[in-house]
C-alpha cells in the first residue's frame, strides 16, 4: 500500500531574514554610493554635533562655577551707598566696616574707597583723559581675605608697604596699564608709585579687577582722602547670611537706611549661569533645525536609491524575499545611514567640548544622557526618514522592476 504522504508535497518553509543578514543587505547601498552616504551622514552629524557640543560647553560651564562657588563660598555681602531721600548720593560712615564687625554672625568685615579724582596712568607723559578706566581704590589690609582674592604676582600690601607709595593692580588694570611684573613705576594722580603686586581676577568683587589699591594711610598722607568708605565686604555664617543682611544697613546707617545698598555677589554669577542656561536652550534649538534638515537628507537620500535600484529589487522579490524583507533592507539602510552620522557627532561634540572646556580653564562635563540622547534621536531621525522610502520599495512589484530601464 502506497502511503499519500509520498504524493503529498511538503509546504516550503517559510522565508526568514536573520538580523545580520539585514546589517549587511543595509550596507550595500551605503558601500555601492560611498560619497551620498558620507554627505547624508554628514548632515546627522553636524545636526547632533551641535546640540552635543552646546549642552556639552553649558553643563561643563555650570560645573565650573559651582566649583568656583563652592571655593570662593556664597556668604559674602557687599554694601554700597545708594541715594538719601532727596536724591543725593549717600555716604558710608568712616567706622562702617568696624559697625558691622560687631553684628552677632559675622566673621569678617572690611572696606574700600574709591578715590574719584585720583586717575592711573602709565607714565606723566599720557593724555589726561586717556584714564583706561582704571580707579584708584584704598582699602583695609585685609581686603583678599574677605573676598577671595589671589595674588598673581608679588605681593599683597601689608604694615610695611602701607607706609610708602605702592600699589597693588587689578587684572584688568595690570593689562590696560601693560605690566605684567611687580616694580614698575606707575602715575598716580600727582605721585610716582611703586607697583607691588598684580592680582588674579576676583569673580566675587569684579570691580576690584579694573583698579589699583593702595593702603588707607597713603590715601590719607599723599591724597587727603577723608576716609569715608564707598563699599563694605562682610562675611558671615552660611546660616546667618539672610538674617545679616536685613541687619546691615540701620546697622551702618541707622537714621538713612534707605540710602544703603545690600548685594550678594553669589546671586550675580547664578544669575549669568541662568542667562547662559536660556542662551543654550537657544543654540540647542538651532541645532535642533539643523538636525531636521539631516533627516531630510537621509530621507531623500534613501528615496532616490529606492528609484535607482529598482531592479534590484525586483531580482530579490523574483527570488523569494517577501515585502517584509524589503521593508527590513531598506529600513537597515536609513537606520545605519543615521546611525553613523548620529555617532560621528557625538564624538565631533565630545571634542569641541573639551576643547572649549580645556581653553577655558573649566572642568570637563560630558553627561552620558546626553550622548544617549543623541544616539537615540538620530535611531528615531533614521527609522521615520527611512519608514517612506522602505514601503515604497516594498510596494514595487516584481515585473514592474525588473522591467524598468
Amino acid at each position: 500500500m502506497t502511503h499519500t504522504s509520498d504524493h503529498i508535497r511538503s509546504a516550503p518553509a517559510a522565508s526568514t531574514l536573520l538580523a545580520s543578514d539585514a546589517v549587511r543587505l543595509g550596507t550595500v547601498g551605503l558601500r555601492s554610493r560611498p560619497m551620498r552616504a558620507f554627505l547624508s551622514a554628514l548632515g546627522i552629524a553636524i545636526g547632533i554635533a551641535a546640540m552635543v557640543a552646546v549642552i556639552g560647553i553649558s553643563t561643563s560651564s555650570r560645573a565650573q562655577l559651582t566649583r568656583q562657588l563652592d571655593a570662593l563660598g556664597t556668604n559674602l555681602l557687599t554694601v554700597t551707598a545708594g541715594s538719601d531721600m532727596t536724591g543725593a548720593a549717600a555716604t558710608l560712615p568712616p567706622d562702617a566696616a568696624a559697625k558691622v564687625a560687631l553684628l552677632p554672625g559675622v566673621t569678617d568685615a572690611t572696606s574700600t574707597a574709591a578715590l574719584t579724582d585720583i586717575k592711573v596712568y602709565r607714565s606723566s607723559l599720557i593724555p589726561a583723559e586717556e584714564t583706561g578706566g582704571i580707579a584708584t581704590v584704598s582699602t583695609d589690609l585685609t581686603l583678599l581675605d574677605v573676598v577671595a582674592g589671589e595674588v598673581a604676582h608679588g605681593t599683597w600690601l601689608n604694615e610695611a608697604l602701607a607706609q610708602y607709595p605702592t600699589t597693588v593692580l587689578g587684572a584688568s588694570a595690570a593689562q590696560r596699564l601693560g605690566i605684567v611684573t611687580p616694580g614698575t613705576q606707575i602715575w598716580m594722580g600727582n605721585q610716582l608709585v611703586t607697583v607691588a603686586g598684580i592680582l588674579k581676577p576676583v569673580p566675587l568683587a569684579p570691580e576690584l579687577d579694573s583698579a589699583a589699591l593702595i593702603s588707607r594711610t597713603v590715601a590719607q598722607r599723599l591724597y587727603g582722602h577723608d576716609d569715608h568708605p564707598t563699599t563694605v565686604y562682610e562675611r558671615s555664617a552660611d546660616d546667618q547670611v539672610a538674617r545679616i543682611r536685613d541687619l546691615l544697613a540701620p546697622t551702618i546707617s541707622p537714621q538713612a537706611s534707605g540710602g544703603i545698598k545690600v548685594s550678594r555677589p553669589s546671586e550675580a554669577l547664578s544669575a549669568k549661569a541662568a542667562a547662559d542656561h536660556a542662551f543654550t536652550t537657544l543654540l540647542a534649538g538651532v541645532g535642533s533645525i539643523a538636525l531636521l534638515v539631516g533627516g531630510i537628507g537621509v530621507a531623500n537620500t534613501m528615496i532616490i536609491s529606492v528609484l535607482e535600484r529598482r531592479q534590484e529589487i525586483g531580482l530579490r522579490r523574483a527570488m523569494g524575499a517577501t515585502r517584509a524583507h524589503i521593508r527590513i533592507q531598506f529600513l537597515s539602510e536609513a537606520l545605519l545611514l543615521a546611525g553613523i552620522g548620529g555617532a560621528l557627532g557625538c564624538i565631533i561634540g565630545t571634542l569641541i567640548t573639551a576643547v572649549v572646556a580645556t581653553v577655558s580653564g573649566w572642568l570637563f562635563v560630558m553627561p552620558l544622557y546626553v550622548v544617549a540622547a543623541g544616539l537615540a534621536v538620530t535611531v528615531v531621525i533614521g527609522a521615520v526618514a527611512g519608514l517612506y522610502p522602505a514601503v515604497r520599495a516594498a510596494r514595487t512589484p516584481p515585473t514592474a522592476a525588473l522591467n524598468s530601464q
